[in-house]
C-alpha cells in the first residue's frame, strides 16, 4: 500500500501547550557530588531549559528537597526565569510521592510531563517510573540531569527509556518548542536564548547576525 506524506507534525513532538515541566533539585548540595557532567555545563543547560519554558509559557513546577536544612537554594540560573514562583520543598526523594507536587501536576492537567534535575538515578527515576505507571507520557532532558558518576547516570537513563520514557537534550527542547523559524512571535526569544546559552550554536547565531545580518529561516 502506497503512503501519502502530509505536513502534519508527529503527535510525539512537544509544543508549549501539550506538557508540563518539572525542574527537580537543582541545588548546591546535589551539585557538589555530581560527576557525570561538568557542573558549569549542567547549570548552563538547566538555565536554557528554564528560560525556554518561561519564554514559551510552559507550566513549570520548581521543586527542592530539604532546601533550608541540607541541600540549599535552587540554582539562580533556574529561578531567574521564574521570578517570584514558589519552590515546592519536599522530604521525599521521589517528588511524585509529595502531595504538593502532585496537587500542582493535577491542577496543570497535562497528560505529558518533561523532567530534568539531580540526581538522575534517584530524584528523576522515581517520578519518571511513577508517572509512566499512572499513564503519563514522560520525557527526560538527559543533559539537564546529572549523577554521582557517569555509570549511575547512564544506567538510570537506560532504565527510564526501557520503561517508556523519551530522552532528549536541552537545546533540542528549546528548538522543538519553536520548530518553525516562520513563527516570528518567538523567533527573537529562541535565538536570544540560544545565543546566550546554546554553546557553539549560539556563537554561530551571534557571528552570522553581526557579520552579515544572517538569520535563521
Amino acid at each position: 500500500m502506497a503512503l501519502t506524506a502530509t505536513t502534519t507534525p508527529a503527535a510525539g513532538l512537544l509544543t508549549p501547550a501539550n506538557h508540563a515541566l518539572l525542574m527537580i533539585d537543582f541545588q548546591s548540595q546535589m551539585a557538589f557530588a555530581t560527576k557525570s557532567i561538568d557542573v558549569v555545563q549542567l547549570r548552563t543547560n538547566a538555565a536554557l531549559v528554564a528560560h525556554a519554558a518561561a519564554g514559551f509559557k510552559v507550566p513549570t513546577i520548581l521543586t527542592t528537597v530539604a532546601e533550608k536544612s541540607f541541600s540549599g537554594p535552587m540554582f539562580d540560573e533556574v529561578t531567574a526565569a521564574f521570578p517570584g514562583q514558589e519552590m515546592l520543598d519536599r522530604t521525599s526523594m521521589n517528588c511524585w510521592e509529595d502531595s504538593a507536587v502532585i496537587n500542582t501536576v493535577n491542577a496543570i492537567g497535562k497528560p505529558r510531563v518533561v523532567l530534568s534535575g539531580l540526581w538522575t538515578s534517584v530524584c528523576i527515576v522515581g517520578p519518571v517510573l511513577s508517572a509512566l505507571e499512572q499513564g503519563y507520557e514522560v520525557y527526560v532532558i538527559t543533559d539537564a540531569c546529572g549523577d554521582v558518576s557517569a555509570e549511575a547516570h547512564e544506567r538510570a537513563i537506560t532504565r527510564m527509556v526501557q520503561a517508556g520514557a523519551v530522552p532528549m537534550t536541552a537545546l533540542q527542547y528549546l528548538l522543538e518548542l519553536q520548530r518553525d523559524w516562520a513563527r516570528g512571535e518567538t523567533y527573537g526569544l529562541t535565538t536570544g536564548i540560544a545565543a546566550r546559552l546554546g554553546g557553539a550554536y549560539g556563537l554561530g547565531i551571534i557571528y552570522a547576525g553581526t557579520m552579515f545580518g544572517g538569520h535563521e529561516g
